[in-house]
């Protein structure tokens, strides 16, 4: 079991921290990335990827856009291709009808 460091247990206050791994790698991913102060993003990207941050960008809706938006640029990832920046699925009011 790989412990996250303690420093970083301000990010889960919903969520036993102690019994969160780094193998959590989404969900630790979307919290610091959306919350994270320097030093926890300084530990995020010696424990993690830019591939896994890129990787998370192209399937997560769970992003802040400023968040989506500063990875995008800073990994160059065309924004057309990042899911939490495109206009979200609206279905059709009811009893509404074309």
């Amino acid at each position: 079991m790989r412990k996250l460091p303690v420093f970083l247990k301000q990010y889960f206050w919903d969520v036993d921290f102690n019994k969160l791994e780094r193998t959590s790698k989404t969900f630790i991913l979307k919290r610091i990335l959306d919350r994270g102060d320097d030093k926890a993003l300084k530990w995020l990207l010696k424990h993690y990827t830019k591939d896994d941050i890129q990787k998370l960008l192209l399937t997560t809706r769970d992003l802040s856009a400023k968040t989506a938006n500063f990875w995008a640029d800073l990994l160059n990832i065309d924004k057309r291709k990042v899911v939490c920046l495109q206009k979200p699925y609206s279905r059709i009011q009811f009893g509404l009808s074309s």
